[in-house]
């Protein structure tokens, strides 16, 4: 069976989702098979597994960086947010049904036995697993029937290393704060602490850590520095939504209130044209492309668009011929109408933007699919891409009746003139480059940037954020702690 550490934060984005993966790679290099775990995550930004299981995108990032292959065991429970008061509830890569918070909140203690088997599945195939706790160990309102935090340390016998964000201020009132709020039990599985983000030069922080280590009694397991790497975010705290800045090329995203997997849209940032994020029509303007990403609740969002000013300024630069791109979510939106009969996602109907001749129904099932297709046969704009071959992967439970011209050579997708979309996440990963390129040479300048390959560049990614976190924290001890155990 394998060993464990855990990481668990004093707040949501102290960083824990890249000390995992850090870890992740750091075990790898060290020659171990390692697995990250997350029993519970809630995030819009998902995955889909081989197998056709569906998971947080973290943990699939960690996989990565783990060299392994992504599984649904790996994070047995995903909350998708629909409202502000429930979440669609997924359990080992199978949608379990809607809930409010208070009936998940009594409910998730049923799930333990399911969690468990999932990490003992995993301890069986590793030699160590890396768990990621969610948000902070001490929200005592919540506290009771934890399976996330020290609820899921006590379950796993797993030693804790506590990591607090110095970059957001007051690290000493997280750490010790922390520690101080926690069960005398608790307490004595912190084994000892991260001070993660830090800027400037380290040894500023010398006396820092002095302080802590006299103050909680544990060790300092290290400082890490502010890491400056390009892999994949999770949820809506990621500083990428907060760029308003064009580029080159000027490609908008529309930030949905629900956005989900903004990650599809690295593919850009990777070519050197980073998107902007725009949620008011006065943050528009005219740019050289328009995006629709994601969405986890179509209906609602679209709703959005109408309240918010933006669905005539959408349709607006339509008419002027800028190209728009519409992926899952996204793609509904751009549709004549949009209906969920059975509640799939809160239920409803509502017209759409009108700019493809198509039709989106919510149905019962989700799709959920890793694919692969051909484009072929496209006019206009987004011809640049006939000759691709695209590969990602679908997340959704809308099917779409559409008249237009396909995208893809299977017939999936839509084209009509210079509005595109399609369901497939991951298709800007082969389609980023020629996009950028034609829209470089509307404007009558040349792109030169060589193609990336993404692979490549994400091993780079994982061996520069293990380098930084094995330069910072002390390996010896990370060992010892693992085979002390609690």
């Amino acid at each position: 069976m394998a060993k464990s550490i855990m990481i668990q934060g004093t707040m949501s984005n102290a960083g824990k989702s890249l000390l995992t993966a850090a870890l992740c790679r750091i075990f790898r290099q060290d020659g171990y098979s390692a697995a990250p775990f997350k029993s519970q995550n809630m995030a819009l930004n998902s995955y889909v597994t081989r197998e056709g299981r569906e998971m947080g995108r973290a943990q699939a990032m960690q996989a990565e960086a783990a060299g392994v292959e992504p599984s649904f065991l790996m994070n047995p429970i995903l909350l998708k947010p629909t409202t502000d008061r429930g979440s669609q509830v997924i359990v080992n890569g199978r949608v379990r049904g809607e809930m409010k918070a208070a009936d998940y909140f009594r409910y998730k203690k049923s799930l333990v036995p399911e969690v468990m088997e999932a990490y003992r599945e995993l301890s069986r195939r590793f030699d160590i697993i890396v768990i990621e706790g969610a948000g902070s160990p001490v929200e005592l309102n919540l506290k009771k029937d934890d399976i996330v935090n020290m609820g899921l340390a006590r379950l796993t016998a797993s030693p804790v290393l506590l990591a607090g964000d110095i970059d957001r201020g007051g690290v000493f009132a997280q750490l010790l704060g922390t520690l101080m709020l926690l069960e005398p039990e608790e307490n004595a599985m912190v084994k000892g602490l991260v001070v993660n983000k830090f800027r400037g030069d380290l040894r500023l922080f010398d006396e820092g850590v002095k302080i802590l280590e006299e103050r909680s009694g544990k060790p300092v397991a290290g400082v890490v520095p502010w890491i400056d790497v390009d892999l994949d975010e999770e949820d809506s705290l990621s500083e990428r939504l907060e760029n308003k800045n064009a580029s080159a090329a000027d490609i908008a995203v529309v930030r949905l209130p629900k956005i989900s997997n903004f990650t599809d849209f690295d593919a850009f940032a990777r070519c050197g044209i980073p998107v902007r994020y725009v949620s008011r029509e006065n943050e528009l303007g005219r740019p050289d492309l328009l995006i629709l990403p994601g969405t986890k609740s179509s209906i609602a969002d679209m709703r959005w668009l109408r309240e918010s000013g933006l669905e005539p300024a959408i349709k607006s630069l339509a008419s002027t011929g800028a190209p728009i791109f519409g992926v899952c979510g996204g793609y509904q939106l751009l549709g004549k109408k949009i209906s969920d009969p059975l509640n799939s996602e809160g239920g409803g109907e509502i017209e759409g933007l009108g700019l493809l001749n198509m039709e989106t129904v919510f149905k019962s099932e989700k799709t959920l699919a890793q694919k692969r297709a051909a484009i072929a046969g496209v006019r206009g704009f987004f011809s640049c891409l006939n000759g691709l071959e695209a590969e990602g992967y679908e997340i959704h439970t809308g099917e779409t009746a559409s008249e237009e011209a396909p995208l893809f050579a299977n017939g999936e997708g839509s084209v009509r003139g210079n509005v595109c979309g399609c369901y497939l996440h991951g298709v800007f990963d082969a389609a980023a480059v020629p996009i950028v390129k034609a829209l470089f040479a509307k404007k009558g300048l040349e792109y030169n940037s060589p193609p990336l390959d993404k692979a490549a560049y994400k091993e780079l990614q994982y061996n520069k954020l293990a380098e930084a976190v094995r330069q910072s924290l002390g390996m010896d001890l990370i060992y010892r702690i693992i085979e002390e155990g609690i």
